[in-house]
């Protein structure tokens, strides 16, 4: 099953499948680690919803709830 990222739950682990976004901004989200095939741990989601904390390559990432409806994954 195929989703983005922002609506994996808090325990979840999922696989990226493909990003999405244009130019800088995908750019920057592949910096960070989310690439093709990666695994993703989803640990914690802040109290209003926004930033998610992932453990992304053996690393805590924190991004925004707006790039992670960027990365299309699959649980």
């Amino acid at each position: 099953m195929t989703t983005n990222l922002r609506e994996v739950k808090v325990g979840q682990n999922c696989t990226v499948k493909k990003l999405h976004g244009e130019g800088a901004v995908k750019r920057r989200i592949m910096d960070m680690g989310l690439t093709k095939g990666v695994e993703v741990f989803v640990r914690k989601v802040a109290p209003l919803g926004d930033p998610m904390e992932l453990t992304v390559r053996g690393y805590e990432l924190s991004i925004r709830k707006a790039d992670a409806e960027m990365v299309e994954v699959e649980l």
